[in-house]
């Protein structure tokens, strides 16, 4: 990928989303929430069993076969691509992500129409509650009512 395709606006934006990404995959459990209205899917991955790979110069984050993160150009100026599961999230700047931070650990929130992942790094391994801890997170940002998303608080 050539760098010099992306505006330095979204690349230093962007880079430093994705810098926060591979962070978050520095402590041993990270929780990934996809929810919408119809509800909500968890997932839980170790890392020390899951390869984490971080390439910087191509600006790509890779977890597995569960997650990837990569800065792309895009005709906007670049683009952050998503991807876990069968979930592609594309995410343009300021506007479409929350940090949020709690006891339990801290997270970034991305939103994309209707819906929001979050990518949760906990201090130590959720046993109890796990749907209501990483709701309530996710409600730091994005609140919902009757199964619609109506409000997201950006952080930037």
């Amino acid at each position: 990928m050539a760098v010099s395709n992306l505006d330095m606006h979204a690349l230093f934006v962007l880079g430093d989303l994705r810098a926060k990404l591979v962070k978050q995959f520095q402590s041993r459990f990270v929780y990934i929430t996809e929810q919408n209205a119809e509800g909500i899917y968890i997932a839980e991955i170790d890392t020390e069993s899951a390869l984490v790979v971080d390439d910087k110069p191509g600006l790509k984050l890779k977890v597995g076969d569960h997650f990837s993160a990569s800065v792309l150009p895009s005709r906007e100026g670049g683009k952050l691509d998503i991807r876990f599961r069968d979930i592609k999230l594309t995410v343009y700047g300021i506007g479409d992500y929350a940090f949020v931070t709690t006891a339990d650990g801290q997270g970034i929130v991305f939103k994309e129409g209707h819906s929001v992942v979050m990518v949760f790094a906990a201090h130590q391994q959720l046993q109890e509650g796990l749907t209501k801890t990483l709701k309530a997170v996710t409600a730091k940002a994005a609140k919902w009512r009757k199964g619609e998303l109506v409000t997201f608080k950006a952080s930037e």
